[in-house]
């Protein structure tokens, strides 16, 4: 089997685990309107890559067999028993609350190839959905059955994760203003915006477990790592793959005046991003500017930064047993910068 093969297998077999716990832990209660909202993009699908990664490392940190323990009441090397599907669901129930927000500020029509919540509902309704989302996440952290300083630990992770998550995204907005943003700049932005949930995803069970400092750093290392990586490929697709494959606009980046670590590049190489397309340009329009980007070699850059970071994340890997769950959290940070969307 192809390492995206074993890849895919893996995220297949583990997101039907967690699809099952989020039916379980995040039931349509009353007010069914609020509880179908924040379901909504949960059930449209997604990889659960997060989700999967946090299991993974769980599976590796206590060298088990890929599924065969109860995540539930997972055996840790030294804390006994840790339900790691509930830290799991939180993580994933993060990453919903920051799309149904990104959505409404971006204004966006599209997710996940369905309407984005604020469309299909409301506005007010889909506030209060991530709202409702994001509380939720701290009560299923609270639910693993850690020890009490562990799950304090976890929960301090994840608050800390949040914070930088709104900062990253604050980031976002304000270079959207700004025609000096750096390399460095950017990369800090990503970092917050959307890395540091894979790093938390990483580096959790491994706080739950109660593994040592270094592999908890090493592994939160490997999710800053690849989750840059995983949004410098996104910036790629949004130019690359079609809006079907994304389940959105192709080209929004442009056309919003986004940042990305390709358009830095391009800007510092004489290209005059601000003027590659139109407010609603035709598809034409969006094959001239990608190919524009193309020949500064702004993709190719964007490309190699992130294979290094792909690279980097996997050296970080080294601290955990040399074992199968271990090779699969490598295959996913390949996995990363090689998917079509």
């Amino acid at each position: 089997m192809t390492t995206t093969g074993r890849v895919e297998e893996a995220l297949v077999d583990r997101r039907e685990i967690v699809n099952e716990a989020i039916t379980e832990q995040l039931p349509i209660q009353k007010p069914e309107r609020l509880y179908s909202a924040s379901r909504y993009l949960l059930d449209a699908g997604g990889k659960r890559l997060r989700p999967t990664i946090l299991l993974l490392a769980a599976e590796a940190i206590s060298d088990v067999e890929p599924m065969s323990a109860d995540y539930r009441e997972f055996p840790s090397p030294v804390n006994g028993d840790v339900d790691v599907l509930s830290a799991a669901v939180s993580i994933e129930v993060i990453q919903s609350f920051t799309l149904i927000h990104d959505d409404i500020m971006d204004d966006d029509d599209l997710r996940r190839g369905v309407p984005a919540v604020h469309r299909e509902y409301d506005l007010e309704t889909a506030i209060l959905a991530g709202d409702t989302l994001y509380s939720k996440a701290f009560e299923y952290m609270l639910d693993t059955g850690a020890p009490a300083e562990k799950s304090v630990e976890a929960l301090d992770e994840l608050a800390t994760t949040c914070t930088e998550i709104c900062e990253g995204q604050a980031l976002d907005v304000d270079f959207e203003e700004r025609t000096d943003v750096s390399t460095d700049e950017y990369l800090e932005m990503v970092e917050f915006k959307t890395a540091v949930l894979y790093a938390a995803a990483a580096s959790i069970p491994a706080i739950l477990l109660g593994s040592d400092e270094e592999t908890v750093s090493e592994l939160h290392g490997y999710g800053l790592d690849i989750g840059r990586a995983f949004q410098i490929q996104d910036d790629l697709l949004d130019l690359t793959a079609s809006s079907e494959q994304l389940g959105k606009q192709r080209g929004s980046d442009l056309i919003e005046g986004k940042r990305t670590i390709i358009t830095l590049h391009a800007r510092n190489n004489g290209v005059d991003v601000d003027t590659l397309v139109s407010e609603d340009p035709t598809d034409e329009e969006i094959e001239q500017a990608v190919q524009t980007l193309e020949d500064a070699g702004s993709i190719d850059f964007a490309r190699e930064m992130a294979q290094d970071l792909v690279e980097s994340g996997k050296d970080r890997l080294e601290v955990l047993p040399e074992n199968e769950p271990r090779e699969l959290l490598e295959e996913i940070a390949d996995y990363l910068v090689e998917r079509g969307y």
